[in-house]
């Protein structure tokens, strides 16, 4: 990126001279489209040194149960990463749905269990509860899905 914008001054610099402004501004053009592809490629990199999470299985069928049944089940996940893993937050689609996530740092090679708990009073027919989990993974921890079907 810094060599990127070297070159740009550069240019812009070197045209200025020329006082040649269609040329100018066909550098500067060029110059953005190249900073803008370069943000979205780096973006899309991750950092060689941060936590990764592997989960053991993302999406839990719990078939089928009764309205008012509460469903739970714990979430394995393993941090394959480099450095600690810090889940700062665990967050449901709705108050039927709790989850309990470890508050202490992962270490790397170690694993980790996220609780769900799904209560089915007052719901019917196919539920879908996802769990999103904030942590300094890299990239981001997959979503997490309770999936059934509710009969009254």
């Amino acid at each position: 990126m810094k060599k990127l914008f070297f070159v740009a001054i550069c240019a812009a610099a070197f045209t200025a001279c020329q006082n040649n402004s269609k040329t100018t501004e066909a550098t500067n053009n060029e110059v953005a489209v190249a900073n803008q592809s370069n943000s979205s490629e780096n973006s899309a990199i991750a950092d060689p040194d941060a936590p990764k999470v592997q989960v053991e299985k993302a999406v839990y069928e719990f078939g089928e149960i009764k309205q008012g049944e509460k469903v739970s089940y714990t979430f394995k996940f393993k941090n394959v990463g480099k450095t600690p893993l810090i889940i700062t937050n665990a967050s449901a689609t709705c108050g039927c749905t709790q989850p309990e996530y470890p508050k202490e740092p992962i270490k790397p090679g170690d694993e980790g269990t996220i609780n769900v708990t799904f209560n089915s009073a007052g719901k019917e027919g196919l539920q879908d509860k996802v769990v999103t989990i904030t942590s300094n993974a890299n990239p981001a921890f997959e979503q997490l899905h309770l999936v059934g079907n509710v009969k009254k």
